[in-house]
């Protein structure tokens, strides 16, 4: 029997059930849709943390307070540590530094008022953070010694407290008892995986110290520096750097462990990366389950199947069909159902993609479910593999019935 008759059978076959076939081709649908989704969510994650993490700015270093038990006189970060690493000249491979200090408070405009975080700054924190105004000015130097109560305002909290970025420049709000001058507007970034840079004011760092920060000494602790390394290469070289001044600075010893920690862009988006991986891979393996029921699906209705056409079996038999043509017919059936229910899910995870996007970006984050075509070859080829592996039994136990045995069942 040629190939072109053993597809004709078989199509006439699964159209003369058409209920059957659709419900036994729904698990592989379902199943294939599922993988797909959640590894294009998984790959959607992954873009959008790793796009917010390359957002906050180019070849970022960043450096925090840490405590460790082996560490006699741990000390914090301050300005003159950010000041020494561009000054001193140790530090080659270091474009800027960006101090901050932060805290939170509720903001008060008119009968509207909103809780947000607060960062004091310095002007560099504009190049080393990425941060643009669409609007007005930022914090200039000018305001920097002059402790100057002026505000450069995130989008968001623009439209809770003015509803509209039309003619904000220039108003008052309310921080505390004192009253801020509005600045500028920062551009908006958007929602991301890793929350909402819209979300913040920023003011002078000093006018942070001395009117918004509670400070238990007067050493102008930072909560983080930022840096800006020349270039990507110099990344590695830059954090040797520091680390270098800052352990001269805090009188460090050899056998002493660090009393801050460093954290490059770099290092940041390979532990995303790695993180998401796994979450992704973690999420297609439970989908696939889905697939592997779908087989047995398959399997329950070829059985079935078999049963039901037991003297259609015999009577191509006697005709004299070979038990190979038997074999091959239930097979391609088979086939047949896990390469279109593989199809079909397809089509269904691009729709369920781009409800995943929607209501993602309705909730104001920015994730866009990647499907890609190696994900698509993945998941259609396992469908048919299930297909194939599924059907071998009940197509194998068409092919050995007895004519005469088949014939003679009612």
């Amino acid at each position: 029997m040629n190939s072109w008759r053993v597809l004709k059978e078989a199509v006439e076959s699964l159209a003369s059930n058409k209920l059957r076939t659709a419900l036994t081709m729904l698990g592989i649908v379902i199943g294939v849709a599922a993988v797909l989704s959640m590894t294009a969510i998984g790959e959607g994650a992954s873009s959008s943390i790793t796009s917010s993490i390359e957002s906050m700015g180019t070849n970022l270093i960043y450096i925090s307070r840490t405590y460790s038990d082996n560490n006699s006189n741990p000390q914090a970060l301050t300005l003159a540590d950010a000041e020494a690493l561009v000054e001193s000249g140790g530090a080659p491979s270091v474009l800027a530094v960006a101090p901050s200090v932060n805290t939170s408070r509720t903001v008060v405009y008119g009968d509207n008022s909103t809780s947000t975080t607060i960062i004091g700054v310095t002007p560099d924190f504009a190049t080393v953070r990425n941060k643009t105004v669409s609007t007005g000015r930022f914090i200039s130097e000018a305001d920097i010694d002059a402790n100057s109560t002026v505000a450069v305002l995130g989008s968001d909290v623009v439209d809770d407290l003015f509803g509209a970025s039309v003619g904000v420049i220039g108003q008052k709000i309310r921080i505390g008892n004192m009253l801020y001058e509005v600045v500028g507007i920062l551009e908006a970034s958007g929602g991301t995986a890793i929350g909402s840079s819209d979300d913040q004011i920023i003011v002078p760092i000093t006018t942070a110290f001395s009117r918004l920060v509670a400070r238990s000494n007067a050493n102008d602790e930072v909560n983080m520096i930022s840096v800006s390394a020349v270039d990507s290469e110099s990344i590695d070289s830059a954090v040797s750097e520091i680390s270098s001044i800052l352990r001269s600075r805090h009188s460090i010893s050899s056998d002493e462990d660090d009393d801050f920690s460093i954290l490059s862009q770099e290092t940041m988006t390979d532990a995303a990366s790695s993180i998401t991986g796994v979450l992704t891979i973690f999420l297609g393996g439970i989908a696939a389950i889905s697939l592997l029921v779908g087989g047995i699906g398959i399997m329950n209705i070829m059985l079935v199947s078999v049963i039901e056409r037991t003297k259609e079996i015999g009577l191509r038999k006697a005709v004299g069909a070979r038990n190979n043509d038997i074999l091959m017919q239930f097979m391609t059936e088979s086939l047949i159902i896990g390469l279109i229910g593989g199809l079909i899910g397809v089509v269904l995870a691009y729709g369920l993609a781009g409800l995943i996007k929607n209501i993602a970006a309705a909730s104001s984050y920015s994730l866009n479910p990647e499907i890609t075509f190696g994900s698509i070859l993945m998941a259609v080829g396992f469908s048919v593999a299930v297909g194939l592996v599924f059907g071998i039994y009940p197509a194998s136990r068409a092919a050995k019935l007895e004519p005469v045995e088949a014939l003679r069942t009612e």
